[in-house]
């Protein structure tokens, strides 16, 4: 795990991109080595990081262990600046392979604004149907954008 005053060095100038993706790593690496997504606000710094800077619309799962711990990060589903497919099917598909015990559903809005649409809704119902059927709880999705949304927060689940 990574100290809270560690020190990192880079081989040169980075991107805004660079500094991003490798704040995302330092996230993961927390959160994959302990650490659990114990409230919106941990789960949504993490997505910010791992989705604010994308150009087209991404929809992935945060896999969670019985104590909320990351399992894994997966980016599952990509479209274009407005829309992404998303399938249900495949989405239970990660979560039995991965042997999840909850998830957290996240999507980025490139045109940075957050209010989830009623396709988010429709979706994430459809997927928290789903996954109820094998006992795996949705415990939130969030939306990214210049800010980011809670479907938990806001009472949407």
């Amino acid at each position: 795990m990574h100290e809270q005053n560690a020190e990192y060095v880079t081989n040169g100038p980075m991107t805004e991109v660079d500094v991003l993706n490798k704040a995302s790593e330092i996230l993961e690496t927390k959160f994959l080595k302990g650490e659990g997504f114990t409230s919106p606000s941990a789960a949504k710094d993490f997505l910010r990081y791992k989705l604010a800077h994308q150009k087209r619309e991404v929809f992935a799962i945060l896999l969670m262990d019985s104590q909320h711990r990351l399992i894994e990060y997966k980016e599952l589903f990509f479209g274009t600046i407005n829309a992404a497919p998303v399938y249900p099917r495949e989405v239970m598909k990660e979560v039995l392979q991965q042997n999840a015990a909850a998830v957290i559903l996240a999507h980025n809005h490139p045109s940075g604004v957050t209010e989830p649409s009623e396709a988010d809704k429709r979706v994430t119902t459809r997927i928290k149907d789903a996954l109820n059927h094998i006992d795996v709880p949705v415990l939130d999705h969030i939306v990214v954008g210049q800010d980011t949304v809670s479907f938990a927060e806001r009472g949407l689940l």
